[in-house]
């Protein structure tokens, strides 16, 4: 059984607007006018960013886990290859955890597979290629028929698995994607090809198709019995399909800070709420668009009804959900092992930076993790 991965994450939250401005539009994605960008706080941020990646790279984190959105100031990676192109070249042992490519908005699959093939090759075999459907959101940025959401996710997916493994020229005539010569010179070091991981909240559908091609499956921080019920569907999937679902088959995202004093990681955990609730202010059909789900089953209700709104916790109930990890190392030692052994995951994302955290404190609790907290719960294997 391998021994649980420890992963770091930050959206690359963009701060420098008042949060109050939000409450003028309808939501906090799309409409929010990018006259509020500063190109060069952004510079500056994207810099940041990468520096702190480097701290978690020689701190001892298994990966850095990196995302896409679009039309979003809580994330200011529009596209996930550049960051992982950077990452291939400024850090030098820790994986590259792509959570994921959106791909019901990708036009060309066969480029995206020659991308992240050069970044295998840069990284000197270090890509894990995560694939997401992508929320409803994503479509409506992209210009993309969100009924046709899980299609292109599936083609997009075959296509690209098959352009690293099958031997070229051959033609492909998909439903979405047709191509006379399929034959990229560029191909992953790994073989037959990259880790592939695929993430999600509240989505059995995901879960399964996850399942059946033995691929990890992240939960996106849902609460804790709604990830067991995810879980539990597949584990279920995995035994109808012939195999038993082992830890690394399964991964947890979670929103962790650590410091040298309970009273600033307190202070400091304020800041995963730094939006005021304003990421859940958009209208209900931007998140799933008619047609953006393509089965409606008693499962998928159940999961839902349980599901509420991170944004919508008090920051101490936050906490006692395990929604929230923050305090000393002992403190988060502890609570990171109740949760990983609690869910039984072989990958531990943790969530580390948001909001307001400056440069300082947020290279001290990476320095606190690699010191502290990884090698303690690295020592329970």
């Amino acid at each position: 059984m391998a021994p649980t991965q420890y992963y770091y994450f930050t959206e690359q939250p963009y701060t420098g607007y008042d949060p109050a401005v939000q409450e003028e539009h309808p939501a906090l994605r799309l409409t929010l006018p990018n006259s509020l960008y500063d190109s060069r706080l952004a510079s500056e941020l994207y810099n940041r960013y990468h520096d702190e990646y480097q701290v978690a790279d020689e701190a001892g984190f298994d990966g850095i886990m990196i995302n896409e959105h679009h039309t979003a100031p809580f994330c200011m990676q529009a596209s996930i290859n550049i960051t992982g192109a950077v990452l291939a070249k400024i850090t030098r042992r820790a994986k590259i955890i792509m959570l994921g490519n959106p791909l019901p908005v990708v036009d060309n699959p066969l480029r995206l597979a020659e991308e992240l093939a050069m970044i295998d090759c840069i990284s000197r075999g270090r890509l894990v290629s995560g694939v997401v459907r992508g929320g409803g959101v994503e479509s409506l940025a992209n210009n993309v028929n969100p009924a046709h959401n899980r299609e292109r996710f599936e083609e997009a997916h075959d296509l690209i698995i098959a352009a690293w493994t099958r031997p070229g020229p051959f033609r492909w005539e998909g439903k979405h994607f047709q191509y006379r010569v399929v034959n990229p010179w560029a191909l992953p070091l790994q073989k037959p090809h990259p880790p592939i991981m695929v993430p999600g909240t509240a989505s059995p559908e995901t879960v399964i198709w996850a399942a059946k091609h033995r691929y990890p499956y992240i939960v996106l921080g849902s609460f804790l019995e709604q990830t067991q019920e995810l879980i539990q569907i597949y584990r279920e999937t995995a035994e109808e399909v012939g195999y038993e679902m082992q830890p690394e088959h399964i991964g947890y995202l979670i929103r962790c800070f650590v410091s040298d004093t309970e009273e600033h990681a307190q202070e400091q955990g304020k800041n995963f709420f730094w939006q005021n609730g304003a990421l859940n202010k958009q209208p209900r059909e931007w998140m799933a668009p008619p047609g953006y789900a393509t089965v409606n089953v008693a499962g998928i209700r159940r999961l839902r009804a349980v599901s509420r709104a991170f944004d919508s916790l008090a920051y101490e109930e936050a906490q006692k959900n395990y929604q929230v990890v923050i305090g000393t190392p002992d403190q988060v030692i502890e609570k990171l092992r109740y949760v990983r052994n609690l869910l039984g995951v072989g990958h531990m994302c943790l969530w580390s930076h948001d909001g307001y955290m400056t440069h300082q404190d947020t290279v001290r609790s990476i320095e606190l993790f690699g010191k502290e907290v990884l090698p303690a719960l690295r020592d329970d294997a």
